[in-house]
Protein backbone atom coordinates (compact mmCIF):
# COMPACT_ATOMS: atom_id res chain seq x y z
CA UNK A 1 0.00 0.00 0.00
CA UNK A 2 2.80 2.91 1.18
CA UNK A 3 4.94 1.52 -2.21
CA UNK A 4 1.69 2.30 -4.23
CA UNK A 5 1.52 5.91 -2.86
CA UNK A 6 5.15 6.26 -3.24
CA UNK A 7 4.99 5.22 -6.92
CA UNK A 8 1.61 7.34 -7.18
CA UNK A 9 3.68 10.68 -5.73
CA UNK A 10 6.27 10.17 -8.07
CA UNK A 11 3.90 10.07 -11.22
CA UNK A 12 2.20 13.19 -10.07
CA UNK A 13 5.95 15.00 -9.80
CA UNK A 14 7.05 14.05 -12.86
CA UNK A 15 3.54 15.08 -14.85
CA UNK A 16 3.50 18.16 -12.75
CA UNK A 17 6.90 19.05 -14.54
CA UNK A 18 6.40 18.07 -17.86
CA UNK A 19 3.01 20.52 -17.38
CA UNK A 20 5.09 23.25 -16.36
CA UNK A 21 7.66 22.67 -18.75
CA UNK A 22 4.89 23.17 -21.85
CA UNK A 23 3.23 25.74 -19.77
CA UNK A 24 7.06 27.24 -20.12
CA UNK A 25 7.34 26.90 -23.94
CA UNK A 26 3.74 28.35 -23.96
CA UNK A 27 4.86 31.13 -22.50
CA UNK A 28 7.74 31.73 -24.14
CA UNK A 29 5.52 32.03 -27.35
CA UNK A 30 3.16 34.35 -26.19
CA UNK A 31 5.19 36.76 -23.76
CA UNK A 32 7.63 39.39 -25.19
CA UNK A 33 11.36 39.20 -23.24
CA UNK A 34 11.18 35.76 -22.26
CA UNK A 35 13.16 33.93 -24.75
CA UNK A 36 13.60 30.06 -24.01
CA UNK A 37 15.87 27.99 -25.60
CA UNK A 38 16.90 24.04 -25.74
CA UNK A 39 13.16 22.96 -26.79
CA UNK A 40 11.57 20.60 -24.29
CA UNK A 41 14.50 19.60 -22.40
CA UNK A 42 15.61 23.16 -22.02
CA UNK A 43 11.76 23.95 -20.81
CA UNK A 44 12.58 20.72 -18.30
CA UNK A 45 15.84 22.93 -16.70
CA UNK A 46 13.90 25.55 -16.71
CA UNK A 47 11.06 24.38 -14.71
CA UNK A 48 13.34 22.51 -12.02
CA UNK A 49 15.07 25.98 -11.66
CA UNK A 50 12.05 27.95 -11.43
CA UNK A 51 10.55 24.79 -9.13
CA UNK A 52 13.27 24.92 -6.65
CA UNK A 53 13.96 28.87 -6.56
CA UNK A 54 10.04 28.95 -5.85
CA UNK A 55 10.24 26.63 -3.30
CA UNK A 56 13.22 28.65 -1.96
CA UNK A 57 11.41 31.82 -1.42
CA UNK A 58 8.18 30.18 -0.20
CA UNK A 59 10.38 28.74 2.50
CA UNK A 60 11.96 31.87 3.42
CA UNK A 61 8.99 33.79 3.19
CA UNK A 62 6.39 31.90 4.33
CA UNK A 63 3.07 30.17 2.61
CA UNK A 64 1.61 33.79 1.90
CA UNK A 65 3.39 33.13 -1.90
CA UNK A 66 1.95 29.82 -2.12
CA UNK A 67 0.18 29.15 -5.99
CA UNK A 68 -2.81 28.44 -3.39
CA UNK A 69 -2.50 32.05 -1.92
CA UNK A 70 -1.74 33.97 -4.73
CA UNK A 71 -2.25 37.49 -4.48
CA UNK A 72 -0.08 40.68 -5.64
CA UNK A 73 2.97 39.53 -3.34
CA UNK A 74 2.81 35.67 -5.13
CA UNK A 75 2.69 37.33 -8.24
CA UNK A 76 5.59 39.80 -7.50
CA UNK A 77 7.81 36.49 -6.40
CA UNK A 78 6.74 34.20 -8.98
CA UNK A 79 8.18 37.51 -11.83
CA UNK A 80 11.32 37.80 -9.35
CA UNK A 81 12.30 34.01 -9.51
CA UNK A 82 11.73 33.88 -13.06
CA UNK A 83 13.77 36.84 -13.98
CA UNK A 84 16.71 35.49 -11.13
CA UNK A 85 15.95 32.00 -13.20
CA UNK A 86 18.11 32.88 -16.40
CA UNK A 87 21.10 34.04 -14.08
CA UNK A 88 21.43 30.59 -12.70
CA UNK A 89 20.59 29.38 -16.48
CA UNK A 90 22.09 31.69 -18.72
CA UNK A 91 22.53 29.27 -21.90
CA UNK A 92 18.59 28.62 -21.81
CA UNK A 93 16.52 31.32 -20.60
CA UNK A 94 16.51 35.36 -20.98
CA UNK A 95 14.03 37.28 -19.37
CA UNK A 96 13.70 41.09 -19.33
CA UNK A 97 11.51 42.71 -16.34
CA UNK A 98 8.83 43.32 -18.86
CA UNK A 99 8.91 39.68 -19.86
CA UNK A 100 8.95 38.14 -16.17
CA UNK A 101 6.21 40.36 -15.60
CA UNK A 102 3.92 38.76 -17.98
CA UNK A 103 5.15 35.57 -17.50
CA UNK A 104 4.34 35.17 -13.98
CA UNK A 105 0.63 36.87 -15.01
CA UNK A 106 0.26 34.04 -18.10
CA UNK A 107 1.66 31.55 -15.59
CA UNK A 108 -0.67 32.73 -13.04
CA UNK A 109 -3.58 32.16 -15.84
CA UNK A 110 -2.61 28.80 -16.69
CA UNK A 111 -1.96 27.62 -13.22
CA UNK A 112 -5.67 28.80 -12.43
CA UNK A 113 -6.84 26.53 -14.90
CA UNK A 114 -4.15 23.62 -14.92
CA UNK A 115 -2.61 23.11 -11.25
CA UNK A 116 1.51 22.90 -11.73
CA UNK A 117 4.24 23.72 -9.20
CA UNK A 118 5.97 25.61 -11.73
CA UNK A 119 7.37 28.30 -8.23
Amino acid sequence: MAEQRVRTQWIGLIIRFLVSAIVLLVVSWLAPGFVLAGGFVGALIAAAVIAILGWLAETLLGDRISPQSRGLVGFAVAAVVIYVAQFIIPGLLTVSIIGALIAAFIIGLIDAFVPTVLR
